[in-house]
């Protein structure tokens, strides 16, 4: 109805004998509407028009004096010989519902946007681009107001519409910057709360497109897709003790442990609503804290409309997701991780977006950031669409993107997301639907430039923040130096070794010694990349159940098998990373529409089995060994790899100060009087065992042991211990 009404308005007005670019800009279909609107001056004779659609009456404030109406239109126009207006005038003006208006006209205002800005931003960069487009307070000739910019070359025509032009697009029409793409347009009086989109014209099917913006920093609360005007610079920050000691350290040397966090699912309130951010800076930083967790990793909190996305189906890359809260809470949350001690790690996904028709997707009728070739510009699998990475303006959209989420809200890393399907033109596609490169190739040689190109801005804008990859496949020198040919990122997750060890673990283990190779074969290139050890939300999902009851055996066994691969983790080369709930051994598997089951701390063998990891984590940071030399062989010697019999594996964690022997038994056989060499004579201390009573276990281990001087295992000492079933015992000289 609402349309077959502006259609007949529109017929209507275009009946009166208006000039063409009158009539163009009462269809909304004027890609110069400044040409046409505001004050035009010529020969001291000076004209002021107007298109308002919904005013009665029209005066101006500093002096009353009333504009005319066109007969029959929505014009409104001053004419006077010579020009006696204000710098910049005032608006006074009542609508068709008799309610009262006053605005500066913004067709009054050239250009806001500096020519450097645009000039960099197609270059692709500019790294602060997010503080340029988008919807921004600003001020212009001593008058405030929002500047609105978005970049979209192919449009006919785009439109500011929000709750401040009853979201009409005939109302504000944006000025073109030519040969840039981007459209702007200055609102004055406009101010922090409004909610906006931009309405864009199809230039070749005339199709009216509703959007967001790709740079709005806040978005209204699913299912809701509108961006609002914030406050940007409000927030005080507390935590530059953190970011100047952060810059100083050396994280490849320092213990790395992380809590992999869903932050809807984690936990709710009474009535099962999503916390907000200031609410997990009290609750889930404590139980960080008193775990002993160095760092939080957090599922994608960038705006998404679809909850069972779990974030990864981004359509916000520039807004902290509103289901918990605004920016400024989100900033409060991070602040209160830093003060105490806590890293924030977030998960970023550039290797795609959703299709939904409110954002990204043919932003501007046309394969904006997107390849126009569904071969090279959509993920099959996942039915999504792949970032044209060799475009200067959407690389730069993905560059400002990440160095806003370190600059903007202190974040010390992002964990890029499925980094393989970016590497790959033909990742999990069939032979005949995938373009090769230039060399007939199957890399993406733009991706990986924009790859390489984001770990150098990243490092260099923010000294001692991690950039983690997500990659599965051999592909080499992902974590070395991008002048050596590398990818540049600072870590790898350890796909390999995940996989390789769960198999192992989920056999009966009276068949683990068929299966011996799956322990040992990680260590052959364990320093070929800096690994990041992950037990993900990846394993808990899509009917893979928990990682408890992925274990074999009856309860108790399920049990001690979860502690001895914790142990065997928190022991191996590699920095960690625990998905939440894990750490106590929830038994149900993860979903992601309610929180964890904390219920279940009331049974011993997951009161147990946090106790552990709390230990795990207690001791790892304690002691060098366990994490100075991650990434290269000084820190690591085996003991013995080949005791495939009795599926027992030992072997050494050492710095130049301190030496530890860890051995693991992955039978439920206690082995009494087990042989393994030490590099040193003396006594032995257990300081760790994982089937400790206080642990739930059934606490068969050792005290001191002393050694002996046999040689054994081509070290001169030895010592003989008892192995707890499914258990691993940690000895320190």
């Amino acid at each position: 109805m609402k349309k077959q009404l502006k259609n007949a308005i529109v017929q209507k007005q275009t009946d009166i004998a208006l000039d063409s670019d009158a009539v163009r800009i009462m269809e909304a279909r004027h890609h110069d509407p400044f040409s046409v609107l505001g004050r035009h001056t010529k020969n001291n004779h000076i004209q002021v028009k107007l298109y308002l659609p919904y005013a009665e009456t029209v005066c101006f404030s500093h002096n009353g004096v009333a504009l005319n109406r066109l007969p029959e239109s929505d014009f409104f126009e001053y004419n006077a010989e010579i020009d006696q207006l204000p710098e910049h005038y005032s608006l006074s003006w009542t609508d068709k519902d008799g309610f009262s208006h006053k605005n500066h006209d913004p067709y009054d205002f050239g250009t806001q946007l500096p020519e450097f800005d645009q000039h960099l931003f197609a270059e692709g960069k500019h790294w602060h681009i997010y503080k340029k487009l988008g919807g921004h307070l600003h001020t212009a000739d001593g008058i405030d107001g929002v500047l609105f910019a978005v970049w979209a070359p192919n449009a006919g025509r785009v439109s500011v519409v929000g709750d401040f032009n009853r979201w009409d697009g005939r109302c504000n029409p944006m000025r073109s910057l030519g040969s840039s793409g981007i459209w702007e347009l200055f609102m004055p009086d406009l101010e922090v709360g409004c909610y906006y989109k931009f309405e864009i014209l199809n230039r070749n099917t005339n199709e009216i497109l509703l959007k967001t913006d790709p740079y709005g920093q806040q978005f209204e609360f699913r299912p809701n897709t509108s961006s609002i005007v914030i406050h940007e610079d409000s927030y005080k920050w507390k935590d530059q003790n953190w970011l100047d000691a952060r810059a100083r350290r050396n994280w490849l040397h320092e213990p790395m442990s992380i809590y992999e966090v869903h932050l809807a699912s984690w936990r709710r309130d009474n009535l099962g609503n999503f916390l907000n951010y200031r609410e997990l800076a009290v609750e889930l930083v404590g139980y960080v804290k008193e775990m002993g967790f160095t760092h939080i990793e957090l599922l994608p909190v960038t705006e998404h409309p679809l909850d069972a996305s779990w974030g990864y189906q981004t359509t916000g890359y520039f807004a902290p997701t509103s289901r918990h809260g605004s920016p400024d809470d989100f900033r409060y949350f991070i602040d209160t991780c830093h003060q105490n001690g806590i890293g924030v790690i977030l998960d970023w996904v550039p290797a795609h977006f959703p299709k939904d028709s409110f954002a990204l997707a043919r932003f501007d009728g046309s394969a904006l950031y997107e390849h126009e070739d569904p071969r090279k510009g959509e993920h099959r699998d996942w039915g999504t669409l792949i970032y044209n990475y060799g475009r200067n303006e959407v690389k730069n959209f993905l560059l400002a993107s990440a160095v806003f989420w370190l600059n903007e809200f202190h974040l010390d890393g992002l964990r890029v997301d499925a980094v393989a399907s970016m590497l790959y033109l033909d990742y999990s596609r069939e032979d005949n639907d995938w373009i090769p490169n230039m060399y007939g190739g199957n890399e993406n040689l733009e991706a990986i430039d924009f790859l390489r190109e984001l770990n150098a801005v990243t490092h260099d804008q923010h000294p001692g923040t991690v950039m983690m990859a997500e990659e599965s496949t051999s592909w080499p020198q992902v974590t070395r130096p991008t002048w050596t040919g590398g990818l540049g990122f600072s870590m790898k997750w350890n796909m390999g070794w995940m996989h390789d060890i769960l198999s192992y673990m989920g056999q009966e283990p009276i068949h683990r010694k068929y299966h011996h190779d799956q322990l040992t074969f990680g260590m052959l290139y364990a320093f070929t990349e800096n690994f990041c050890l992950p037990f993900s939300h990846d394993e808990v999902v899509h009917g893979k159940g928990s990682l408890v009851n992925s274990m074999p055996g009856d309860e108790w066994q399920r049990f001690a098998n979860l502690r001895l691969l914790y142990t065997f983790m928190f022991t191996y080369p590699g920095k960690k990373l625990l998905f939440m709930g894990c750490e106590f051994g929830q038994g149900t598997e993860w979903n992601f529409n309610k929180e964890l089951d904390w219920y279940v701390l009331d049974y011993p063998h997951h009161k147990g089995m946090q106790a552990l990891v709390k230990d795990l984590n207690s001791l790892y940071k304690k002691h060098p060994a366990l994490y100075q030399h991650d990434f290269d062989h000084h820190g690591f010697d085996w003991i013995d790899c080949h005791d495939s019999q009795q599926s027992i594996i030992s072997y050494r964690r050492k710095t130049e100060h301190e030496d530890l022997i860890v051995v693991l038994n992955f039978t439920p056989v206690a082995r009494d009087q087990y042989r393994i060499g030490v590099p040193e004579a003396g006594a032995y201390t257990e300081i760790f065992n994982s089937d400790s009573s206080f642990y739930d276990g059934s606490n068969v281990g050792n005290g001191t042991a002393l050694s002996e001087p046999t040689a054994w295992m081509n070290l001169p000492h030895s010592v003989c211990l008892t192995l707890p079933p499914l258990g691993a015992v940690i000895l320190k000289l």
